[in-house]
């Protein structure tokens, strides 16, 4: 009983000893661990099976088991040529609707940073087509750019940009610029709401200043907006990169002529019913995202 009654005054006097700050903190963590642990056991376990997966054939009976067959996956997908066509069109997708829809953002803010007469009502305009759902956007952008009927190919034949029959979304080698273009069109109000709360907040004095100095235009972009949003405009490019490389949606309902690498590792699954392939191509995406994410942030904490 001495034993007893000496251990739990040991501990109520340890209780004491912690302050309140030290008892939230506690508190916090104690909360705050199941949710960690499920999160955790949602992103891992998807994440090793589908390595496993990428290293075994799998079987179309569901009673099989896969079968082991090591690198040959990643063997048959580095020598294929599908993989590499879809490698660079995901790469050129990525790279210009990152950069055209962060550049399209920052210039939409600019022009906002103006006050005008009507600037609410045309501020809830510009974030119409991010609030549009993607599949009723998709469908009217196939209609208004169809060959015969659209609205796009005629305004081209009848001012003379185009004279022969233009398909838009048919042509591989024109389809994926105006999947480029769309997809600005679609995403460019998020960089924009970004970026119009950093540009509103720049003191009007430091370009009153600069103007009083004799700097133009131009020099008043580039010495004191650039600088002041460089740390957010990073961030948009950044998590643009990251949506456009997974990018679905945006391209497979628009064309069926632009086989990206997400497109290409659906069509692997799905319709090749090859699991195994497209566990290896979704892990080699996996790894080139990760990878340029680390370098990205690397040179940007240098810059």
């Amino acid at each position: 009983m001495a034993i007893k009654e000496y251990k739990n005054s040991l501990l109520n006097r340890q209780e004491e000893d912690l302050t309140i700050k030290q008892k939230e903190r506690l508190l916090g963590y104690v909360l705050i661990i199941p949710s960690v642990i499920l999160v955790t056991a949602a992103i891992l376990y998807p994440l090793i099976y589908n390595i496993y997966l990428s290293f075994t054939e799998v079987p179309l009976h569901p009673d099989e088991s896969p079968v082991w067959v090591g690198l040959e996956n990643y063997v048959t997908m580095l020598t294929d040529d599908r993989f590499w066509n879809a490698f660079k069109n995901t790469i050129i997708f990525t790279l210009f609707s990152s950069l055209l829809a962060t550049a399209a953002g920052v210039a939409v803010a600019l022009l906002f940073r103006r006050k005008f007469r009507g600037r609410r009502i045309v501020r809830g305009v510009v974030l119409l087509p991010y609030v549009l759902p993607i599949i009723a956007a998709a469908f009217v952008w196939r209609f208004m750019l169809n060959p015969i009927y659209g609205v796009v190919p005629y305004s081209m034949q009848m001012t003379g940009i185009y004279t022969g029959e233009v398909d838009l979304l048919g042509d591989p080698s024109i389809a994926i610029w105006t999947v480029i273009l769309v997809d600005v069109w679609r995403v460019f109000p998020f960089a924009f709401l970004l970026l119009m709360a950093r540009v509103q907040s720049i003191p009007p004095d430091m370009y009153e200043a600069a103007k009083l100095d004799g700097a133009g235009r131009f020099a008043r972009f580039k010495d004191i907006t650039l600088p002041e949003l460089k740390y957010v405009i990073a961030t948009v490019f950044l998590l643009r990169w990251i949506w456009n490389f997974n990018a679905f949606a945006d391209v497979w309902l628009l064309t069926r002529d632009v086989p990206t690498l997400p497109i290409y590792t659906y069509l692997t699954a799905f319709s090749s019913f090859d699991q195994g392939l497209a566990a290896a191509i979704s892990m080699l995406l996996f790894l080139f995202l990760i990878g340029f994410v680390l370098l990205y942030v690397a040179w940007f904490a240098d810059w």
